[in-house]
């Protein structure tokens, strides 16, 4: 089940709120969201649900037991322990196959048979959450949880199973027992989940269309205008797609008193790789810096030191994505350009217009997205000689049999999403209403992008006056602010009607974390 489809927006949601609100104590609303969090994961793996059950009993067996055990040599015992076993689940399940293909095809014949198996959704995401859990309690920077009910919770919660953000205990293990459900809160996470919804119904779906076509067609048959076409698509789609349902995820947290961390901070503004990843999939990001890369010694190290550390890191940044050589070359790709901006690209960046400095970050991400795209090497290597006019503008095709022209008006909406557009608009009527001085959309993004903690995810719907603000506003300004708070719901309330709309009627709506 995915958030996006009419089982769990006309029947899973509503049911799961009235059950949720409607169960007194905050230890049986706990339980609650477990059991109907194994539900959510069983409706589409009945089988791999025993998985999930596995990973909650190991990782709450061995929390207690490195908690408990005095000696340091016990406690690094039981931690490899837990790491052995969560990864060897995460490896037999995601990579068996893979690594049978390639020693099968490097001894040159059937040494390892692969087993097809199919991948348990989600597998990815609740297992680094495991890990962090279990790295945290050996670090002493949490408690562990004695109740296997509420780290189960924490585990198999539905709003981030399947797609993340990778949710650590650290940032909710306070709300498990000590959270406030709040209308204005269950307002603000309905607000963001309207957002995410239409992301990823109205936008992602949309251009999802036009990125399949091109690429199924083959770059001889669409040339440079449809290989372009199809790439400019898939960069919407995977950013809309992903972003939105990380959108969605923390608004469903926030109706039921959970706050989660931001994971996506207008990424397409970039104007490096370095800043693109600050930005993109921050809970990843941050996943990897803490549990990888800082242990392996960071940047406090020799520069060899640092560049293996850098390698290390986006390999499995890239390997964990997938199991296919694109994902890995995908991570390579970041490693090699993260080194190289470090030590040369940045210095020579930062001399130039910003304008430039932007063209380079779109350059970066696009081609990063064209690795990850495609998996079979030969269409890749079609693929980007129709990006540079091998076959021409158009292909086999025509201009009209392409119909790329169609989609410019969606391209269009898609660029004003990527940018900080809603979140400055409302500071602009904010600073009109207050009488402060309003920013450029430059100052904007210096002051308020880079930090998270203000342009917070419920930044899109909050004008972020407080009560004594609004008390002071003149009589007309404040009914011109309860005009646009209403104008705001009203397009949030047509944007999910509209979504809705779009999922019932069973149009295109592909899932793309079914290899994470």
């Amino acid at each position: 089940m995915v958030f996006s489809s009419a089982t769990f927006l006309m029947a899973f949601l509503p049911i799961t709120l009235v059950l949720y609100f409607l169960t007194p104590s905050r230890a049986g609303k706990n339980v609650m969201l477990l059991a109907l969090s194994l539900v959510f994961y069983a409706w589409g793996e009945p089988t791999y649900v025993v998985l999930m059950v596995a990973s909650i009993v190991c990782n709450w067996a061995f929390g207690i037991l490195i908690a408990k055990s005095g000696q340091t040599s016990m406690r690094r015992l039981w931690l490899i322990c837990d790491l052995v076993a969560n990864l060897a689940l995460l490896g037999f399940f995601k990579y068996q196959g893979f690594l049978a293909e390639n020693i099968n095809l490097l001894v040159g014949f059937e040494l390892v048979r692969d087993l097809e198996l199919p991948l348990p959704i989600g597998i990815s995401f609740y297992t680094l959450q495991a890990l962090s859990y279990i790295i945290d309690v050996y670090r002493n920077k949490i408690r562990y949880q004695p109740n296997i009910l509420y780290l189960g919770m924490y585990i198999a919660m539905f709003p981030q199973l399947v797609a993340g953000p990778i949710v650590r205990y650290e940032t909710i293990q306070d709300q498990i027992l000590n959270r406030k459900e709040t209308l204005p809160g269950f307002a603000a996470g309905l607000r963001l989940f309207c957002v995410g919804l239409a992301k990823k119904v109205l936008l992602a779906n949309m251009v999802a269309i036009l990125a399949a076509s091109m690429l199924s067609q083959g770059g001889s048959h669409i040339g440079m205008v449809g290989a372009w076409a199809g790439l400019i698509a898939y960069t919407f789609q995977i950013y809309f797609d992903f972003s939105g349902y990380s959108d969605m995820a923390i608004g469903l947290g926030k109706m039921f008193g959970f706050s989660y961390l931001r994971n996506f901070n207008y990424p397409y503004t970039s104007r490096s790789a370095t800043e693109f990843w600050r930005r993109w999939h921050m809970s990843l990001g941050t996943f990897f810096r803490d549990y990888i890369y800082i242990p392996l010694g960071g940047n406090r190290v020799s520069t060899r030191r640092w560049v293996l550390n850098i390698f290390v890191v986006w390999f499995l940044t890239g390997f964990w994505h997938g199991a296919a050589w694109n994902f890995i070359l995908w991570g390579l790709f970041y490693g090699v350009l993260l080194i190289l901006e470090r030590n040369w690209i940045n210095g020579f960046m930062a001399k130039r217009p910003g304008w430039l400095q932007h063209l380079y970050g779109i350059a970066v991400f696009m081609a990063g997205w064209l690795i990850f795209w495609i998996e079979d090497m030969g269409v890749f290597a079609r693929y980007g000689a129709a990006m540079i006019g091998y076959y021409g503008l158009t292909g086999d095709s025509t201009f009209w049999e392409l119909q790329a022209w169609n989609y410019l008006p969606v391209f269009a909406v898609c660029v004003v999403a990527c940018l900080p557009t809603v979140p400055w608009l409302r500071m602009r009527l904010t600073c009109w209403l207050t009488g402060a001085r309003p920013l450029s959309m430059g100052e904007f993004m210096a002051r308020d992008i880079p930090n998270p903690k203000r342009s917070s995810v419920e930044g899109l719907c909050d004008f972020g006056l407080d009560e004594a603000s609004l008390a002071a506003l003149p009589a007309g300004k404040y009914r011109l602010y309860c005009l646009a708070r209403v104008g705001v719901d009203l397009c949030l309330l047509v944007m999910l009607l509209v979504s809705i709309g779009f999922v019932i009627s069973g149009s295109y709506n592909p899932f793309i974390y079914f290899r994470f």
